[in-house]
């Protein structure tokens, strides 16, 4: 069962890294769709790149295991930021919800101190 489990748990975390690799990635280059949809949501085109930054540093110690847990406390508060601002200008704010919930579930699956820590039990 943990096996599986951890298999899951790294599929899961493998696909969160790619996107927000790639996230961080078009941040930090500009890409022109990124900028326009930062403006969208009235976040200035000139603070991007900074964004971009923090969520690469962020996502590099989530992928790296003995820090992956503080990794996922801090795009957990990069991705409530992008909850906030996604509700103050009235967008769809599900995404980031949704992507924190399978960040933390692949890290539950194959993080043993995790599982431990949260024990789920049959009743």
């Amino acid at each position: 069962m943990y096996k599986r489990a951890f298999r899951a748990g790294w599929i899961l975390t493998g696909l969160c890294l790619l996107f927000l690799f790639f996230d961080a990635a078009m941040k930090i280059v500009r890409e022109i769709h990124t900028i326009q949809a930062s403006a969208k949501i009235g976040w200035p085109a000139d603070l991007t790149q900074g964004l971009g930054v923090i969520l690469l540093l962020c996502t590099l110690i989530y992928a790296y295991p003995r820090t992956a847990v503080l990794g996922a406390l801090l795009v957990t508060a990069y991705l409530g930021g992008a909850v906030a601002i996604m509700v103050r200008v009235g967008e769809n704010f599900v995404f980031p919800l949704i992507f924190a919930a399978l960040m933390w579930t692949g890290l539950y699956l194959r993080d043993p101190r995790l599982r431990s820590l949260f024990p789920w039990t049959k009743a």
